[in-house]
């Protein structure tokens, strides 16, 4: 892993967070980063598949829409006994996401249309000034 582009956060291992550029290369680096935690987490394939697309829906966002020159964008990702939490933050909080309508054809404008199919529940928090963190729950079956 490029030191030049990520800072780990060691947590405990139902936590995880890194710290990644604003980049398409960060984007990807999420995503490949949470389907390793999630395959730790030996969570069910449908789970796992739909917390990656929503990790990679959101990851995209922040380095799109909430790439501020020099700051990085964080992704926490948390196990609880009921449901995985995940969240990206970013310093655009004057920039708060919302879903619109998709152009049909168009390649882009449906990652929180994705996000809200997938995860059982998403929103947004501010603060403190300057960040957002935009955070997507999937409920997690019961043994």
């Amino acid at each position: 892993m490029n030191q030049k582009n990520t800072t780990q956060v060691p947590l405990s291992p139902a936590h995880f967070g890194v710290l990644l550029s604003p980049t398409p290369r960060g984007a990807r680096l999420a995503r490949l980063l949470a389907v390793e935690w999630l395959r730790d987490r030996e969570l069910p394939y449908g789970v796992t598949e739909g917390a990656t697309q929503v990790v990679a829906e959101l990851a995209a966002n922040a380095a799109t829409h909430g790439r501020v020159a020099g700051r990085s964008f964080r992704l926490v990702l948390q196990s609880r006994p009921d449901t995985l939490r995940i969240e990206v933050a970013d310093t655009r909080g004057e920039d708060l996401p919302r879903i619109q309508p998709a152009c049909p054809g168009g390649d882009s404008g449906r990652g929180l249309l994705l996000v809200e199919a997938l995860a059982d529940r998403w929103g947004v928090e501010l603060g403190p000034v300057p960040r957002k963190a935009v955070w997507a729950e999937l409920d997690l079956p019961r043994p």
